[in-house]
């Protein structure tokens, strides 16, 4: 429970009311989830009328406290009696650099077609009386902190929760119950945070996630690829792309690991250019480049550091799983889907399977109503503020 929920009450309040006269910028105390400013915007922002920008401070996977930013989505009316449950919406794959997250700034970063289906996504929940946060995660917002530690779990995952905090001190009428969900990466990070939720953020009423197509696994792949590595049938410069991302996000939090001996003079250059890109650039500057361009020798000697940052736990939920997994994805290979689907199976992981057959990241009809009625189920008892 909050230390002194009177005082977050009252601060709350104010901050509720301060964003109805454009915004504010309270003075906080530096602590991961306390509030640096909520700012209104105008309807419109990410196709809703009731969105607003959120800054707040979240702690880094060393635990020092860094700046963030996300957004914050409400209902149409009153909140009800227990407040409105909040659903912390995690997107996908954006890039590495600042301004690349879109959800404080949604015409800055990512690519245009992800932010409209996401955009639909954050609507849809809305519209069923959640209240809807969505991290920029570290890095990729309003603030300069480093290249973002592309697929780091913990970083992930406290960007999401400590957001969660931040938006109930900014509007007392969202309750401490939520869920996660999230596509892609997004599904790698609303897994990462369901988690670690109840160790590092007791004081909240976590019910459940739901991840689409999340990536999984792939830590497992990164060590036999080397100079050497053949091109991979079937697959574009989107693979190469995402290798940069997690050799730059590792770098910046490993520096001990001297990841540029791993690197051509290009891929240097490369890995250097992807901390400050957003997605659509990464896919630019790694067109056509080979893992043999890329390595100057193999990363098998990051297994375990590789296995530390990103891996995704597979026992240790205490709350149910929702996976929506397109069999037919090649982004995140199905047998990487299929693997994680029977890693929590033998570990007795609670868990609801939907599988479906459009591209990566997408979720059918059929999909989408399993997510709607995952979502109601586990918010069926009462919430609490």
């Amino acid at each position: 429970m909050l230390k002194n929920p009177i005082r977050a009450s009252a601060v709350a309040a104010l901050v509720a009311s301060a964003v109805a006269a454009g915004g504010v910028t309270p003075a906080m105390a530096e602590t991961p989830g306390s509030l640096i400013s909520v700012q209104a915007e105008p309807a419109g922002f990410h196709g809703l009328d009731r969105g607003s920008s959120v800054e707040y401070w979240m702690s880094d996977s060393a635990g020092v406290q860094r700046r963030a930013s996300g957004a914050m989505f409400l209902p149409e009316g009153d909140a009800p009696a227990g407040g409105w449950p909040v659903v912390a919406y995690a997107h996908g794959t954006s890039g590495s650099g600042p301004n690349c997250g879109g959800q404080a700034d949604p015409e800055l970063g990512g690519l245009p077609q992800y932010r409209v289906s996401e955009d639909r996504l954050l609507k849809r929940f809305v519209d069923q009386g959640y209240a809807v946060v969505s991290p920029d995660y570290l890095g990729l917002g309003r603030f300069d902190t480093g290249p973002h530690p592309y697929l780091e779990v913990r970083s992930e995952a406290t960007a999401t929760i400590d957001l969660v905090r931040a938006a109930r001190e900014a509007n007392p009428d969202l309750s401490r119950t939520w869920s996660a969900i999230g596509v892609s990466q997004g599904g790698h990070a609303a897994l990462s945070a369901a988690h670690v939720q109840a160790e590092y953020a007791p004081e909240l009423d976590f019910r459940g996630v739901a991840a689409i197509d999340p990536a999984s696994d792939v830590e497992k792949i990164l060590p036999f690829l080397g100079p050497a590595t053949p091109p991979v049938p079937g697959l574009s410069s989107a693979t190469t792309s995402f290798v940069v991302s997690i050799l730059a996000g590792l770098r910046a939090t490993r520096p001990e690991l001297d990841i540029d001996s791993y690197l051509t003079p290009r891929g240097k250059e490369i890995v250097d250019a992807t901390g400050s890109q957003c997605l659509d650039e990464i896919f630019v500057s790694t067109q056509g480049v080979a893992f043999a361009d890329l390595l100057a020798r193999p990363l098998a000697p990051l297994r375990e550091p590789l296995a530390a940052y990103m891996t995704l736990p597979t026992s240790g939920y205490d709350a149910p799983i929702l996976l929506s997994m397109n069999v037919a994805d090649m982004v995140v290979p199905s047998p990487l889907h299929a693997a994680l689907v029977a890693q929590f199976a033998i570990n007795g992981v609670d868990q609801q399977v939907v599988p479906g057959n459009g591209q990566h990241g997408s979720a059918s009809p059929e999909q989408l109503a399993a997510i709607d009625g995952f979502l109601a189920r586990v918010n069926a008892a009462p919430t609490q503020r």
